[in-house]
């Protein structure tokens, strides 16, 4: 075999082309083991969470080849799916590191010979109770990555959508009127439509107090969609800063950091003022519709407007909003607007929804692998 491979915690064995986007090894791989499909590697290097390195077993491809820094097996009279839930979880961590040479690591791999390593005890029960866990395990396995497959399809759907609806090659039946030109600030309300957060001296840590009816909302309220708030100021002060009130259908965006995520203010918030890493907008309801302002405000195109990058540097600032009033936008007939914002919705409830159900079962695996290896 010529295919050189590596071994990564997350994903297995891996083609090194597609885990480093180069090969590391040479041509010449007559110096590495060969490893065959159903074979385990250990790779004794440390990562975050695994602090003796991973063990996995080569699945992907029918064959490869592996340096010599791995410690390479095949398992007998045991069960070899039991064998890839047992690595997955930490049971023979402490074992491994017990029979490690003290100093145990050289260039952050544990130092480990192979007649130690093969001396490792392992935890095992029946074969009958062996076969129950990994066929248990290999079937969770399966579902989280359908699952997680559906998620990916959703999303380059939801991708290939709004490129299609936003460059009108993709119309509901009955709408054929072109969408209008405007410019952005013609969809937000006439006074107050955009406004920037008050200079930072206005809202400092040394004003904020421990009780009060008033909050302050910051960058992560926008970036996470969530409306708890870490800080609260006096009624006097709330009063001095009224201008930047929040209601709730107000929109407010990052604008410093992670920029360009925005978010609509949800109904039953405290009365509040927002920071100076936020924007707030107040849009136009005769114009554009609410949830069509969300989805085209979080689509590529007007995030590519809205962010630029300094020459050199991979930091995306936002750009100035006397700019972003002026930019020339193309809208729909608000009917279609509200069609526009219903189908990405239902997407995007899609999305979360499995997402959500991604996670449960990423817990549900969790708690089963804490509770068989103990």
């Amino acid at each position: 075999s010529t295919l050189p491979l590596t071994i990564s915690a997350r994903y297995g064995l891996v083609d090194q082309n597609d885990f480093f986007n180069k090969q590391v090894a040479s041509r010449d791989v007559s110096g590495y083991y060969l490893i065959e499909n159903g074979e385990f590697a250990y790779n004794k290097s440390y990562s975050k969470g695994y602090p003796v390195g991973t063990i996995k077993r080569l699945d992907r491809y029918s064959e490869g080849v592996l340096s010599t820094l791995y410690i390479l097996f095949k398992p007998v009279h045991i069960s070899s799916q039991f064998l890839v839930a047992y690595f997955e979880g930490n049971m023979w961590h402490q074992e491994v590191a017990r029979r490690a040479t003290e100093g145990a690591r050289n260039h952050g791999l544990l130092n480990i010979a192979p007649k130690d390593f093969f001396e490792m005890r392992l935890v095992v029960p029946s074969h009958r109770e062996q076969d129950m866990i990994g066929k248990s395990l290999q079937s969770l396995d399966n579902l989280i990555a359908a699952n997680e497959e559906k998620v990916s399809e959703l999303k380059i759907l939801k991708k290939l959508l709004m490129q299609r609806i936003f460059n009108q090659r993709w119309r509901f039946k009955g709408f054929t009127d072109p969408w209008e030109q405007r410019k952005f600030v013609s969809i937000l309300k006439n006074t107050d439509g955009i406004r920037r957060g008050p200079f930072g001296s206005s809202l400092k840590k040394s004003i904020f107090v421990q009780k009060s009816a008033y909050a302050v909302y910051e960058q992560q309220n926008a970036i996470y969609n969530e409306y708890s708030t870490r800080y609260r100021i006096t009624k006097e002060k709330y009063e001095e800063l009224r201008k930047f009130e929040l209601h709730s259908g107000d929109f407010i965006m990052s604008g410093a950091g992670t920029v360009g995520k925005i978010s609509e203010v949800p109904d039953g918030i405290s009365k509040g003022v927002f920071n100076q890493a936020l924007i707030r907008f107040r849009i136009n309801e005769n114009i554009v519709d609410r949830k069509y302002f969300l989805v085209f405000m979080r689509g590529n195109i007007m995030q590519k407007k809205l962010t630029e990058t300094n020459p050199g540097s991979a930091i995306k600032n936002l750009v100035p909003m006397k700019d972003v009033k002026n930019y020339v936008i193309y809208i729909s007939k608000i009917e279609e607007q509200r069609r526009i914002g219903k189908i990405v919705n239902l997407l995007n409830d899609l999305i979360a929804a499995n997402e959500e159900k991604c996670e449960q079962l990423k817990k549900l695996k969790k708690y089963l692998m804490q509770n068989m290896f103990v």
